[in-house]
């Protein structure tokens, strides 16, 4: 069993919380770039790092990665691949590709060469000229970037962020992925208190729930790469039996959820019991602006209303305001939320001690990162 390489793709912002992830994960050799962490492992990795990574987008098989200036540079030295590896012989792929900065600029006619360069190398592997394509999916990407191609195969199928567990969700729902990666990026920890008071379709609560019970966020889907002949099937059973055994199920979270809107709360709760999670997050309706506790040292984590639509602005900037009169009483919690509203902070008329450039969707917005003080040290 050789060593193989693997990019784990990111939104961008969060490269860096995937490198955390790899490195827990037990990977060393790690090369971060933008919107991708590339690092070495072994078939079974595929399996591990697809059900373990929270704040990834997908995991891909590197192929190979070479200079080509010309069509027929990048059909040759893809056709030099070992793509009859993977593939199986009744495998169906597509290529989908992306070209920047490179003279390669038309990304169809890269997918279309790639293409008939792999069918050609298949060819020489299985002896026919024709595949019937009715077995497992492998999606090749062709991603060009200044003159250099990369070649890869998506091993995740859909992206990590369905983890299965929303059935029903909200306008504009925070993206399970960025909802992780916001609790990582918290001070929140399992023994404090933790509110989303604009919990919509319970995305921040659950994925908070996730990491304080250890639940793996893949434990409940399936991947692209479980119907690939090459990786044994016994590598998925260990992994999710793994992932199981791991669950911290005694453990007790203090989480809540409230929203304003009777049926977002409804659907929060019918997503907390498909993740098997509703022992540990309360929900109620709620205004947010009613939000009072004598907890100390708690963290509120939401996503509140952007206001991206016409004539939502100046209401939300209201509400924003309220919430910096209403959130301050609360002065040994820290806070965090985000928004696509750049003067966030001079309407909640609190400098945040960080803000952080992310993506939720294509939608640019910031995290905004108010500290409160540490809780005091039980003897």
């Amino acid at each position: 069993m050789g060593q193989i390489e693997l990019i784990a793709t990111s939104t961008f912002g969060l490269e860096s919380l995937v490198k955390r992830e790899l490195l827990k994960l037990g990977y060393t050799d790690l090369k971060v770039e933008n919107g991708k962490v590339t690092f070495k492992g072994e078939e079974k990795d595929i399996a591990k790092t697809n059900i373990w990574l929270r704040t990834a987008d997908r995991v891909f098989l590197k192929m190979g990665e070479f200079k080509a200036l010309t069509f027929d540079e990048l059909f040759e030295k893809t056709k030099a691949l070992p793509w009859e590896e993977w593939i199986d012989e009744d495998g169906e792929f597509t290529v989908n590709g992306k070209s920047v900065d490179s003279k390669l600029f038309s990304i169809s006619d890269c997918q279309a060469i790639v293409k008939k360069a792999v069918v050609e190398k298949l060819k020489t592997k299985y002896k026919t000229e024709w595949f019937k394509e009715t077995g497992a999916k492998f999606t090749i990407l062709v991603s060009i970037l200044k003159d250099v191609a990369t070649l890869s195969i998506d091993t995740s199928g859909e992206a990590l962020h369905m983890r299965g567990y929303r059935k029903m969700h909200v306008n504009a729902p925070v993206k399970e992925t960025i909802a992780a990666a916001m609790i990582q990026l918290s001070y929140w920890s399992p023994e404090r208190i933790l509110i989303d008071p604009f919990c919509g379709s319970g995305t921040i609560p659950i994925e908070a729930a996730m990491i304080g019970k250890n639940i793996a966020p893949g434990i409940q889907r399936s991947f692209a790469a479980e119907d690939w002949q090459k990786i044994k099937e016994e590598y998925w059973k260990e992994e999710k039996i793994f992932a199981r055994k791991s669950i911290i199920q005694e453990r007790e979270l203090k989480i809540f959820g409230y929203d304003i809107d009777k049926e977002a709360v409804k659907i929060a709760r019918e997503n907390t019991y498909e993740m098997g999670v509703d022992d540990c997050i309360t929900y109620e309706t709620k205004d947010a602006l009613q939000l009072s506790s004598k907890k100390k040292y708690g963290v509120i984590i939401s996503n509140p209303p952007y206001g991206e639509r016409m004539g939502e602005k100046e209401k939300v900037e209201d509400l924003y305001r309220k919430m910096g009169e209403v959130f301050s009483f609360l002065d040994t919690w820290s806070l965090y939320f985000l928004t696509s509203n750049e003067e966030f902070e001079k309407i909640y008329g609190r400098r945040a001690d960080r803000r952080r450039k992310l993506f939720n969707g294509k939608i640019k917005v910031n995290y905004y990162q108010f500290y409160g003080p540490r809780p005091k040290k039980r003897n």
